[in-house]
């Protein structure tokens, strides 16, 4: 048994260290106001004065109004279970129980729990895609028409917009199609909460008549994690609903420290959030033109991709890395960055990594991230074939400042569990996911046989997950982040998900969602 150490100790202990947040939430440790200096000292419960969030009438409604009027919406809630309780709100107020949802496949597992709940039929709109640049598009206003000429019950289209990897949809003519069959549009817009304080990013949904629409402030913005908006932005959705469902799937006792944040962070973006972000869109540009000179490893740009039909926009500041033609994968490239250079990105796919930014990112950051993938694209061209993978995985000459003493002097690169898992090849947890986007409608059948509910609530019986294939699923199963499932119940396992497992097993990637951690059975609804 080792020392045995508290979250609260480990967590003080990291952030002595030199390690850089090239990943979420969106403050990078650099912001904090002096109002919450000692967050002891400000957390409260619902004393008089301080109002109370499911019945705001003082200082929180006023707080909400606000987020409303610098978002440009009809009317603004505040989270604190994140973007998930204003995805499962928003789903619940725009269906009836027992109703149908258009919904894009690579949404989040909250959009797929509310259907859950609702005992919704879902019906699937499948994003576009390109192998050659190993991402998952838009979704097509022209499937969104399609789905709701042929499905007459369809109360709400849920999209998902940015993803991840930063792709936007055309979210305006998305809205007008379904508009025109009087059905309300939500968007999950969770990494989109920056967009309207920058030309340079892309228009948010709000902007284009989505009716409902989710911002996670701490993805992206200088907020805590956890805190997130939800938006109403037409008459097609009732606020009565939100109201109601907000009231079941938010806690009895919302964090002020939580409230107070996002309060702090939207106050900087309405003060001086232009300003700020002026000089953030700066440092981000001039990154971006420093590592346009690399020659081996290439940095993903909006221009190469909004022409090719399946991507509408793309926010550059999701910084997308590619591998696609080196001699080392995504998962090498997240391995050396946090090992050698102490840079944590947000996550690693087969071909790329994604360094998430934003307005908080420093120019010490950014250099630091420069200077470490110009150097590994240098080795990479001095290298070839398998000599190149040996030469970044060994060595340890080119790692610089406070990475390098680091090494030096014997300090750990990485701890615990992460430690051992980087040691045997494997990825680190940030570097678990993005895999499966790349070919998502490549092994996922999309054969929805039943409801989830019905899936998840039926009769089931436990069987060898190698022997499940043709069978109905009672339970998800995705990697995290960023929990898009790749089978959810309802389904029918197919052989190309299957394989898909196996390759994932053997490369040592956390599945989540089966009830056997160990993934060798699965419950499915018995014949």
């Amino acid at each position: 048994m080792g020392e045995e150490m508290w979250l609260d100790e480990a967590l003080y202990k990291y952030s002595g260290k030199d390690y850089y947040p090239f990943h979420m939430p969106g403050h990078k440790r650099e912001f904090c106001p002096e109002t919450l200096k000692n967050p002891y000292k400000v957390d409260i419960t619902e004393i008089d004065g301080f109002d109370n969030l499911h019945h705001a009438e003082g200082i929180l409604l006023e707080a909400q109004r606000r987020a409303a009027s610098l978002y440009g919406a009809f009317e603004s809630w505040y989270l604190v279970n994140g973007s998930t309780a204003g995805i499962l709100s928003a789903v619940s107020a725009c269906t009836s129980r027992g109703g149908e949802i258009l919904m894009a496949r690579n949404c989040h597992k909250a959009a797929y729990h509310a259907a859950y709940l609702r005992g919704l039929k879902t019906n699937y709109l499948f994003p576009q895609a390109d192998r050659a640049v190993g991402l998952n598009g838009g979704i097509s206003p022209e499937d969104v028409t399609d789905m709701l000429e042929k499905h007459s019950g369809i109360q709400a289209v849920l999209i998902t917009s940015p993803t991840y990897d930063g792709v936007v949809s055309d979210v305006k003519k998305i809205a007008e199609a379904a508009h025109a069959y009087h059905v309300p549009l939500i968007v999950d817009e969770a990494h989109g909460a920056h967009f309207p304080f920058s030309g340079a990013f892309p228009v948010s949904a709000l902007a284009c008549g989505a009716d409902v629409v989710i911002h996670s402030l701490h993805k992206t913005l200088p907020s805590l994690t956890q805190t997130a908006l939800l938006h109403r932005n037409s008459e097609r959705v009732s606020a009565d609903k939100l109201r109601r469902f907000l009231g079941i799937f938010q806690s009895s006792s919302p964090s002020y420290l939580f409230m107070a944040g996002m309060d702090a962070c939207l106050r900087l973006m309405q003060g001086e959030g232009r300003m700020l972000f002026d000089a953030y869109t700066k440092r981000l540009g001039c990154c971006r033109e420093r590592l346009a000179g690399l020659k081996n490893l290439h940095l993903l740009r909006k221009g190469e991709i909004t022409g090719l039909g399946f991507v509408y926009d793309l926010d550059e500041s999701k910084m997308v890395v590619s591998t696609a033609n080196t001699s080392i994968d995504g998962a090498k490239l997240h391995e050396i960055l946090l090992e050698r250079y102490h840079l944590q990105m947000e996550m690693a796919a087969s071909r790329y990594v994604i360094a998430l930014t934003s307005v908080m990112d420093t120019e010490k950051g950014f250099a630091r991230l420069e200077q470490a993938l110009l150097e590994i694209d240098r080795e990479l061209e001095g290298a070839g074939g398998t000599e190149a993978c040996q030469c970044l995985k060994s060595s340890k000459e080119s790692a610089s400042g406070e990475a390098r003493k680091s090494l030096e002097s014997g300090r750990e690169s990485a701890s615990g569990e992460a430690r051992k898992s980087l040691g045997s090849g494997r990825e680190s947890a940030p570097g678990r996911a993005g895999l499966y986007f790349e070919n998502m409608r490549g092994y996922i059948s999309g054969e929805a046989c039943t409801a989830i509910a019905e899936a998840v609530e039926g009769v089931q019986e436990e069987i060898d997950l190698e022997g499940s294939e043709g069978r109905i699923s009672s339970e998800y199963a995705y990697l995290y982040p960023p929990g898009i499932p790749f089978l959810v119940p309802g389904e029918r396992i197919s052989s190309h998900i299957l394989d898909q497992l196996r390759i994932w097993k053997q490369q040592g990637l956390d599945i989540q969602g089966l009830s056997d951690y160990t993934l060798k059975k699965i419950h499915v609804l018995k014949r």
